[in-house]
Protein backbone atom coordinates (compact mmCIF):
# COMPACT_ATOMS: atom_id res chain seq x y z
CA UNK A 1 0.00 0.00 0.00
CA UNK A 2 1.69 3.27 -1.00
CA UNK A 3 2.48 6.25 1.59
CA UNK A 4 -0.36 8.93 1.54
CA UNK A 5 0.95 12.43 0.19
CA UNK A 6 -0.23 15.43 -0.14
CA UNK A 7 1.12 19.36 -0.46
CA UNK A 8 0.48 20.07 2.89
CA UNK A 9 2.25 16.37 4.86
CA UNK A 10 5.15 17.28 2.26
CA UNK A 11 5.22 21.49 3.47
CA UNK A 12 5.27 20.42 6.95
CA UNK A 13 7.56 17.27 6.60
CA UNK A 14 10.36 19.71 4.97
CA UNK A 15 10.05 22.53 6.82
CA UNK A 16 10.56 20.33 10.07
CA UNK A 17 13.65 19.29 8.23
CA UNK A 18 14.93 22.45 7.47
CA UNK A 19 14.25 23.72 10.66
CA UNK A 20 15.83 20.91 12.49
CA UNK A 21 18.72 21.97 9.96
CA UNK A 22 18.83 25.92 11.38
CA UNK A 23 18.79 24.38 15.01
CA UNK A 24 21.50 21.90 14.91
CA UNK A 25 23.56 24.96 12.60
CA UNK A 26 23.29 27.20 16.36
CA UNK A 27 26.20 24.33 17.35
CA UNK A 28 27.48 22.28 14.58
CA UNK A 29 27.85 25.27 11.66
CA UNK A 30 30.41 27.38 9.77
CA UNK A 31 30.11 29.61 13.15
CA UNK A 32 32.35 32.30 13.89
CA UNK A 33 35.78 31.22 15.58
CA UNK A 34 34.64 32.47 18.95
CA UNK A 35 31.82 30.38 18.75
CA UNK A 36 33.24 27.20 17.79
CA UNK A 37 32.83 24.16 20.15
CA UNK A 38 35.30 21.21 19.55
CA UNK A 39 33.97 18.68 17.53
CA UNK A 40 33.76 16.14 20.20
CA UNK A 41 32.30 18.51 22.32
CA UNK A 42 28.11 17.10 23.43
CA UNK A 43 26.79 20.56 22.07
CA UNK A 44 28.50 19.69 18.87
CA UNK A 45 27.75 16.14 18.49
CA UNK A 46 23.94 16.43 19.15
CA UNK A 47 23.61 19.77 16.71
CA UNK A 48 25.71 17.40 13.81
CA UNK A 49 22.82 14.59 14.71
CA UNK A 50 20.24 17.17 14.51
CA UNK A 51 21.43 18.70 10.90
CA UNK A 52 21.77 15.02 9.84
CA UNK A 53 18.55 14.41 10.79
CA UNK A 54 17.16 17.46 9.57
CA UNK A 55 18.92 16.85 5.89
CA UNK A 56 16.96 13.49 5.48
CA UNK A 57 14.03 15.15 6.64
CA UNK A 58 14.22 17.32 3.91
CA UNK A 59 15.27 15.11 1.24
CA UNK A 60 11.90 12.82 1.83
CA UNK A 61 9.60 15.92 2.03
CA UNK A 62 11.73 16.49 -1.63
CA UNK A 63 11.29 13.04 -3.04
CA UNK A 64 7.45 12.83 -2.13
CA UNK A 65 6.50 16.11 -3.53
CA UNK A 66 8.34 14.82 -6.92
CA UNK A 67 5.77 11.97 -6.35
CA UNK A 68 3.02 14.35 -6.42
CA UNK A 69 4.19 16.62 -9.48
CA UNK A 70 4.47 13.56 -11.48
CA UNK A 71 0.91 12.60 -10.23
CA UNK A 72 -2.33 12.90 -12.41
CA UNK A 73 -3.03 16.24 -10.02
CA UNK A 74 0.16 18.05 -9.85
CA UNK A 75 0.50 21.17 -8.05
CA UNK A 76 0.28 24.64 -9.62
CA UNK A 77 3.61 26.46 -9.33
CA UNK A 78 2.50 28.95 -7.29
CA UNK A 79 1.25 26.38 -4.74
CA UNK A 80 5.42 24.86 -5.03
CA UNK A 81 6.73 28.55 -4.94
CA UNK A 82 4.57 28.57 -1.10
CA UNK A 83 6.47 25.42 0.06
CA UNK A 84 9.50 26.65 -1.13
CA UNK A 85 8.49 29.80 0.92
CA UNK A 86 8.14 27.83 3.76
CA UNK A 87 10.99 25.14 3.37
CA UNK A 88 13.29 28.28 3.71
CA UNK A 89 12.21 30.83 6.31
CA UNK A 90 13.59 28.81 9.09
CA UNK A 91 17.40 29.32 7.24
CA UNK A 92 16.51 32.92 6.77
CA UNK A 93 18.29 33.59 10.79
CA UNK A 94 19.90 30.05 11.01
CA UNK A 95 24.01 30.24 11.27
CA UNK A 96 26.08 29.38 7.71
CA UNK A 97 25.81 26.14 6.96
CA UNK A 98 27.98 23.59 4.69
CA UNK A 99 30.89 25.74 3.87
CA UNK A 100 32.71 29.37 5.28
CA UNK A 101 33.13 30.98 1.60
CA UNK A 102 30.38 33.77 3.09
CA UNK A 103 32.71 35.04 5.20
CA UNK A 104 35.01 35.01 2.04
CA UNK A 105 32.49 37.07 0.79
CA UNK A 106 31.98 39.48 3.38
CA UNK A 107 35.85 40.01 3.46
CA UNK A 108 36.34 40.55 0.12
CA UNK A 109 33.38 42.98 0.25
CA UNK A 110 35.03 45.22 2.96
CA UNK A 111 38.55 45.41 0.98
CA UNK A 112 36.69 46.80 -2.16
CA UNK A 113 34.64 49.00 -0.09
CA UNK A 114 38.42 50.08 2.07
CA UNK A 115 39.66 50.47 -1.94
CA UNK A 116 42.14 47.55 -1.65
CA UNK A 117 42.83 45.38 -4.82
CA UNK A 118 40.96 42.23 -4.03
CA UNK A 119 42.66 40.25 -7.01
CA UNK A 120 45.97 40.71 -5.90
CA UNK A 121 45.66 40.08 -2.05
CA UNK A 122 43.71 37.69 -0.44
CA UNK A 123 41.30 38.80 3.22
CA UNK A 124 44.86 38.87 5.09
CA UNK A 125 45.88 41.79 3.91
CA UNK A 126 42.80 43.49 5.31
CA UNK A 127 43.25 41.90 9.10
CA UNK A 128 41.33 42.21 11.68
CA UNK A 129 38.55 40.24 13.05
CA UNK A 130 36.36 39.76 9.92
CA UNK A 131 39.31 38.16 7.84
CA UNK A 132 40.37 35.55 11.09
CA UNK A 133 36.83 34.56 10.05
CA UNK A 134 37.73 33.02 6.46
CA UNK A 135 39.30 29.50 6.83
CA UNK A 136 43.14 29.37 6.53
CA UNK A 137 43.26 27.67 3.01
CA UNK A 138 41.91 30.88 1.45
CA UNK A 139 43.16 33.96 3.58
CA UNK A 140 45.88 34.62 1.07
CA UNK A 141 44.05 33.74 -2.32
CA UNK A 142 42.79 36.54 -4.51
CA UNK A 143 39.12 36.72 -5.09
CA UNK A 144 38.17 34.52 -7.67
CA UNK A 145 34.69 36.38 -8.41
CA UNK A 146 33.75 39.31 -10.84
CA UNK A 147 33.43 42.89 -10.02
CA UNK A 148 29.39 42.37 -10.52
CA UNK A 149 29.42 40.45 -6.94
CA UNK A 150 31.83 42.27 -5.62
CA UNK A 151 30.29 45.43 -6.02
CA UNK A 152 27.52 44.29 -3.95
CA UNK A 153 29.98 42.40 -1.18
CA UNK A 154 30.57 46.44 -0.77
CA UNK A 155 27.73 47.73 -1.12
CA UNK A 156 26.56 45.26 1.87
CA UNK A 157 30.37 46.01 3.79
CA UNK A 158 28.87 49.43 3.54
CA UNK A 159 25.78 49.15 4.80
CA UNK A 160 26.34 46.82 7.48
CA UNK A 161 29.94 48.45 8.63
CA UNK A 162 31.38 45.50 8.92
CA UNK A 163 29.56 44.45 11.57
CA UNK A 164 29.20 40.00 11.15
CA UNK A 165 25.80 39.25 12.14
CA UNK A 166 24.27 42.02 9.90
CA UNK A 167 26.81 40.87 7.32
CA UNK A 168 25.78 37.31 7.25
CA UNK A 169 22.42 37.78 7.52
CA UNK A 170 22.46 40.80 4.54
CA UNK A 171 24.45 38.05 2.44
CA UNK A 172 21.87 35.66 3.09
CA UNK A 173 19.34 37.79 1.62
CA UNK A 174 21.49 38.50 -1.89
CA UNK A 175 21.54 35.03 -1.98
CA UNK A 176 17.35 34.74 -1.48
CA UNK A 177 17.27 36.95 -4.09
CA UNK A 178 19.27 34.53 -6.38
CA UNK A 179 16.84 31.77 -5.27
CA UNK A 180 13.84 34.03 -6.12
CA UNK A 181 15.12 34.97 -9.91
CA UNK A 182 15.35 31.07 -10.33
CA UNK A 183 12.28 29.96 -9.14
CA UNK A 184 10.48 33.21 -11.62
CA UNK A 185 12.75 32.05 -14.58
CA UNK A 186 12.26 28.00 -14.34
CA UNK A 187 8.41 27.89 -15.00
CA UNK A 188 8.84 30.12 -18.53
CA UNK A 189 12.02 27.94 -19.30
CA UNK A 190 10.16 24.84 -18.82
CA UNK A 191 7.11 26.29 -20.83
CA UNK A 192 9.47 27.25 -23.79
CA UNK A 193 11.31 24.11 -23.93
CA UNK A 194 7.56 22.08 -23.77
CA UNK A 195 8.49 20.69 -19.98
CA UNK A 196 5.98 20.89 -16.98
CA UNK A 197 6.94 23.77 -15.25
CA UNK A 198 5.73 22.10 -11.61
CA UNK A 199 8.16 19.68 -12.60
CA UNK A 200 10.86 21.72 -13.54
CA UNK A 201 9.99 24.18 -9.70
CA UNK A 202 10.73 20.68 -7.99
CA UNK A 203 14.11 19.85 -9.45
CA UNK A 204 15.75 23.43 -10.06
CA UNK A 205 14.19 25.33 -7.39
CA UNK A 206 12.56 22.96 -4.29
CA UNK A 207 15.95 20.90 -4.77
CA UNK A 208 17.51 20.28 -1.57
CA UNK A 209 20.88 21.07 -2.98
CA UNK A 210 19.19 24.43 -3.45
CA UNK A 211 17.99 24.91 0.08
CA UNK A 212 21.03 23.62 1.55
CA UNK A 213 23.70 25.32 -0.15
CA UNK A 214 22.58 28.21 -1.96
CA UNK A 215 20.24 29.37 1.29
CA UNK A 216 21.57 28.12 4.02
CA UNK A 217 25.48 28.17 2.48
CA UNK A 218 24.32 31.91 0.63
CA UNK A 219 26.74 30.99 -1.78
CA UNK A 220 26.90 33.22 -4.99
CA UNK A 221 26.11 31.07 -7.48
CA UNK A 222 22.27 31.58 -6.46
CA UNK A 223 22.90 34.96 -8.09
CA UNK A 224 24.70 33.62 -11.18
CA UNK A 225 21.79 31.06 -11.51
CA UNK A 226 19.21 33.93 -10.78
CA UNK A 227 21.03 36.03 -13.46
CA UNK A 228 21.37 33.87 -15.90
CA UNK A 229 17.97 32.25 -15.84
CA UNK A 230 16.15 35.95 -15.77
CA UNK A 231 18.72 36.78 -19.02
CA UNK A 232 17.51 33.96 -20.96
CA UNK A 233 13.55 34.85 -20.33
CA UNK A 234 14.53 38.24 -21.71
CA UNK A 235 15.88 36.23 -25.02
CA UNK A 236 12.95 34.40 -25.33
CA UNK A 237 10.69 37.37 -25.04
CA UNK A 238 12.60 38.56 -27.93
CA UNK A 239 14.84 40.90 -25.33
CA UNK A 240 17.89 39.69 -26.82
CA UNK A 241 20.12 43.05 -25.80
CA UNK A 242 18.17 42.54 -22.49
CA UNK A 243 18.98 38.97 -22.28
CA UNK A 244 22.57 39.71 -22.98
CA UNK A 245 22.94 42.09 -20.73
CA UNK A 246 21.85 40.06 -17.88
CA UNK A 247 23.79 36.94 -18.75
CA UNK A 248 27.21 39.14 -19.07
CA UNK A 249 26.44 40.32 -15.52
CA UNK A 250 25.79 36.96 -14.40
CA UNK A 251 28.82 36.31 -15.62
CA UNK A 252 30.55 38.76 -14.13
CA UNK A 253 29.66 37.02 -11.02
CA UNK A 254 31.08 34.24 -11.75
CA UNK A 255 32.58 33.07 -14.62
CA UNK A 256 31.07 29.79 -15.96
CA UNK A 257 27.51 31.90 -16.75
CA UNK A 258 29.45 33.11 -19.63
CA UNK A 259 28.40 30.16 -21.91
CA UNK A 260 25.03 31.81 -21.27
CA UNK A 261 26.06 34.34 -24.52
CA UNK A 262 25.79 31.33 -26.94
CA UNK A 263 22.19 30.48 -26.20
CA UNK A 264 21.32 34.12 -26.69
CA UNK A 265 22.93 33.68 -29.91
CA UNK A 266 21.23 30.56 -30.51
CA UNK A 267 18.13 32.37 -29.12
CA UNK A 268 18.66 35.20 -32.11
CA UNK A 269 18.77 32.61 -34.50
CA UNK A 270 15.69 30.85 -34.01
CA UNK A 271 13.61 34.21 -34.12
CA UNK A 272 15.18 34.54 -37.55
CA UNK A 273 18.30 37.15 -37.13
CA UNK A 274 21.72 36.03 -39.08
CA UNK A 275 24.32 34.49 -37.31
CA UNK A 276 26.32 37.52 -38.18
CA UNK A 277 23.84 40.33 -36.35
CA UNK A 278 23.42 38.09 -33.53
CA UNK A 279 26.92 37.65 -32.91
CA UNK A 280 27.50 41.34 -33.20
CA UNK A 281 24.69 42.21 -30.78
CA UNK A 282 25.53 39.84 -28.34
CA UNK A 283 29.38 40.69 -28.36
CA UNK A 284 28.23 44.96 -28.20
CA UNK A 285 26.29 43.97 -25.64
CA UNK A 286 28.39 42.03 -23.31
CA UNK A 287 30.87 44.17 -24.24
CA UNK A 288 29.54 47.38 -23.20
CA UNK A 289 27.81 45.53 -20.00
CA UNK A 290 31.60 44.63 -19.01
CA UNK A 291 33.52 47.76 -19.51
CA UNK A 292 30.37 49.74 -17.56
CA UNK A 293 29.79 46.96 -14.53
CA UNK A 294 33.76 46.92 -13.92
CA UNK A 295 34.02 50.78 -13.76
CA UNK A 296 31.44 51.10 -11.37
CA UNK A 297 32.94 48.42 -9.25
CA UNK A 298 35.88 50.60 -9.33
CA UNK A 299 37.83 46.60 -9.29
CA UNK A 300 39.57 47.19 -12.22
CA UNK A 301 40.02 44.27 -14.35
CA UNK A 302 41.78 41.48 -11.76
CA UNK A 303 39.12 39.42 -12.09
CA UNK A 304 40.31 38.25 -15.49
CA UNK A 305 43.39 36.69 -13.93
CA UNK A 306 42.07 35.73 -10.49
CA UNK A 307 40.05 32.79 -13.21
CA UNK A 308 43.32 31.58 -12.71
CA UNK A 309 42.72 31.33 -8.54
CA UNK A 310 43.96 27.86 -7.35
CA UNK A 311 42.16 25.31 -6.13
CA UNK A 312 42.07 23.34 -2.57
CA UNK A 313 44.52 20.43 -2.62
CA UNK A 314 41.60 18.77 -0.79
CA UNK A 315 38.89 19.07 -3.63
CA UNK A 316 37.90 15.90 -5.12
CA UNK A 317 37.19 17.02 -8.61
CA UNK A 318 37.59 14.20 -10.85
CA UNK A 319 40.30 15.39 -12.70
CA UNK A 320 42.32 16.17 -9.29
CA UNK A 321 41.42 12.30 -7.71
CA UNK A 322 43.00 11.51 -11.09
CA UNK A 323 46.12 13.95 -11.30
CA UNK A 324 46.48 12.39 -7.33
CA UNK A 325 46.40 8.73 -8.27
CA UNK A 326 48.91 9.33 -11.34
CA UNK A 327 51.47 11.82 -9.00
CA UNK A 328 51.66 8.62 -6.47
CA UNK A 329 52.30 6.59 -9.11
CA UNK A 330 55.22 8.89 -10.72
CA UNK A 331 56.24 8.97 -6.94
CA UNK A 332 56.42 5.59 -6.40
CA UNK A 333 58.47 5.02 -9.60
CA UNK A 334 60.95 7.99 -8.90
CA UNK A 335 60.06 10.25 -11.64
CA UNK A 336 60.81 13.59 -12.11
CA UNK A 337 57.57 14.20 -13.85
CA UNK A 338 55.09 13.42 -10.44
CA UNK A 339 54.44 17.29 -9.78
CA UNK A 340 53.13 17.80 -13.58
CA UNK A 341 50.56 15.04 -13.01
CA UNK A 342 47.65 17.03 -11.77
CA UNK A 343 48.49 20.03 -13.27
CA UNK A 344 48.23 18.13 -16.66
CA UNK A 345 44.90 15.97 -15.67
CA UNK A 346 43.17 19.74 -15.22
CA UNK A 347 44.84 20.43 -18.87
CA UNK A 348 43.15 17.41 -20.00
CA UNK A 349 39.58 17.90 -17.84
CA UNK A 350 39.46 21.54 -19.78
CA UNK A 351 40.60 20.31 -23.41
CA UNK A 352 37.58 17.16 -22.39
CA UNK A 353 34.89 19.64 -21.37
CA UNK A 354 35.47 22.10 -24.50
CA UNK A 355 35.07 19.07 -26.40
CA UNK A 356 31.95 17.58 -24.99
CA UNK A 357 30.47 21.66 -25.20
CA UNK A 358 31.34 21.80 -28.77
CA UNK A 359 29.57 18.21 -29.45
CA UNK A 360 26.11 19.30 -27.17
CA UNK A 361 26.01 22.23 -29.07
CA UNK A 362 26.25 20.35 -32.22
CA UNK A 363 23.61 18.27 -31.63
CA UNK A 364 21.21 20.44 -29.14
CA UNK A 365 22.03 23.61 -31.22
CA UNK A 366 18.21 23.86 -31.46
CA UNK A 367 17.24 23.66 -27.83
CA UNK A 368 20.01 26.19 -26.61
CA UNK A 369 18.60 26.08 -22.76
CA UNK A 370 18.81 22.33 -22.48
CA UNK A 371 22.55 22.40 -24.41
CA UNK A 372 23.52 25.10 -22.25
CA UNK A 373 22.43 23.50 -19.00
CA UNK A 374 24.51 20.01 -20.22
CA UNK A 375 27.54 22.25 -20.83
CA UNK A 376 27.44 23.67 -17.49
CA UNK A 377 27.21 20.01 -16.31
CA UNK A 378 30.72 19.31 -18.34
CA UNK A 379 32.16 22.44 -16.96
CA UNK A 380 31.49 21.85 -13.19
CA UNK A 381 32.46 18.16 -13.67
CA UNK A 382 35.27 18.12 -15.66
CA UNK A 383 36.69 21.20 -14.14
CA UNK A 384 39.89 21.45 -11.72
CA UNK A 385 37.94 21.86 -8.43
CA UNK A 386 34.13 20.76 -7.49
CA UNK A 387 31.47 21.36 -4.49
CA UNK A 388 28.16 19.84 -4.14
CA UNK A 389 26.56 23.30 -5.10
CA UNK A 390 28.59 23.44 -8.50
CA UNK A 391 26.14 20.34 -9.59
CA UNK A 392 23.39 23.05 -9.63
CA UNK A 393 25.51 25.15 -12.78
CA UNK A 394 23.90 22.48 -14.86
CA UNK A 395 20.83 20.66 -13.28
CA UNK A 396 18.90 24.35 -12.88
CA UNK A 397 18.69 24.28 -16.89
CA UNK A 398 18.13 20.93 -17.34
CA UNK A 399 15.18 20.75 -14.65
CA UNK A 400 13.43 23.10 -17.63
CA UNK A 401 14.11 20.25 -20.14
CA UNK A 402 11.49 17.48 -21.35
CA UNK A 403 13.76 14.74 -20.70
CA UNK A 404 12.34 12.75 -17.96
CA UNK A 405 15.46 10.13 -18.04
CA UNK A 406 17.78 12.81 -17.38
CA UNK A 407 15.77 14.66 -14.51
CA UNK A 408 15.70 11.23 -13.03
CA UNK A 409 19.86 11.03 -12.93
CA UNK A 410 19.76 14.49 -11.84
CA UNK A 411 17.87 13.93 -8.94
CA UNK A 412 19.45 10.60 -8.00
CA UNK A 413 22.95 12.96 -7.79
CA UNK A 414 20.91 15.44 -5.74
CA UNK A 415 20.25 12.91 -2.83
CA UNK A 416 24.20 12.21 -2.84
CA UNK A 417 25.71 15.37 -2.93
CA UNK A 418 22.91 16.60 -0.35
CA UNK A 419 24.95 14.41 2.14
CA UNK A 420 28.45 15.12 0.73
CA UNK A 421 29.14 17.85 3.24
CA UNK A 422 29.66 18.55 7.43
CA UNK A 423 27.70 21.33 8.58
CA UNK A 424 30.73 23.23 9.43
CA UNK A 425 32.40 23.22 5.97
CA UNK A 426 35.43 21.48 7.28
CA UNK A 427 36.59 17.86 6.73
CA UNK A 428 35.04 14.92 8.55
CA UNK A 429 36.72 12.35 11.10
CA UNK A 430 35.66 9.01 11.66
CA UNK A 431 33.83 10.24 14.61
CA UNK A 432 31.97 13.22 13.20
CA UNK A 433 30.78 10.47 10.69
CA UNK A 434 29.59 8.38 12.68
CA UNK A 435 27.37 11.05 14.34
CA UNK A 436 26.40 12.08 10.88
CA UNK A 437 25.18 8.94 9.74
CA UNK A 438 23.42 8.25 13.24
CA UNK A 439 21.33 11.17 12.19
CA UNK A 440 20.37 9.89 8.83
CA UNK A 441 19.62 6.84 10.15
CA UNK A 442 17.40 8.33 13.52
CA UNK A 443 15.79 10.42 10.51
CA UNK A 444 15.01 7.21 8.90
CA UNK A 445 13.89 5.37 11.71
CA UNK A 446 11.06 8.27 12.33
CA UNK A 447 10.29 8.04 8.51
CA UNK A 448 9.27 4.46 8.75
CA UNK A 449 7.71 4.49 12.40
CA UNK A 450 5.25 7.35 10.78
CA UNK A 451 4.62 5.10 7.79
CA UNK A 452 3.93 2.57 9.30
CA UNK A 453 1.40 4.31 11.57
CA UNK A 454 -0.41 6.00 8.66
CA UNK A 455 -0.92 2.28 7.24
CA UNK A 456 -2.24 0.85 10.07
CA UNK A 457 -5.76 2.61 10.55
CA UNK A 458 -6.14 1.51 6.60
CA UNK A 459 -4.96 -2.39 6.64
CA UNK A 460 -7.56 -2.47 9.79
CA UNK A 461 -10.47 -1.04 7.82
CA UNK A 462 -9.56 -3.52 5.17
CA UNK A 463 -9.28 -6.31 7.16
Amino acid sequence: MAFPVDLRRCQVLGLAGTACLALGGETAGALPVEDLLHPASARAALGLVGVYFGVVLLIAAWVLLGRLVRGPRPPAPRALLLVLAAWAAPLLLAPPLFSRDVYSYLAQGAMVEAHMDVYAHGPAQLGGPLADEVAPLWRHTGAPYGPVFLAVAAALSGLTRGELPAGLFGMRLVALAGVALMAAALPRLARHSGADPSAALWLGALNPLVLLHLVAGAHNDAVMLGLLGVGLVAALGRRPLLGAVLVTLAALVKAPAVLGLAAVVALQMRAGRSPAKALVTTTVAAAGTTVAATAVAGTGYGWVGALNTPVSPQNWALTTLLGRATRALLEHLGSDLAPLAIPAWHALGIVAAAIAIALIWLRLRLRPVYALGLSLAAVAALGPAIRPWYALWGLFLIAAAPSTSVRHRTAAVTGVLALSVLPSGGPADTGQLVLAVSGGALAVVVLWQAHQAELAPALGRAA
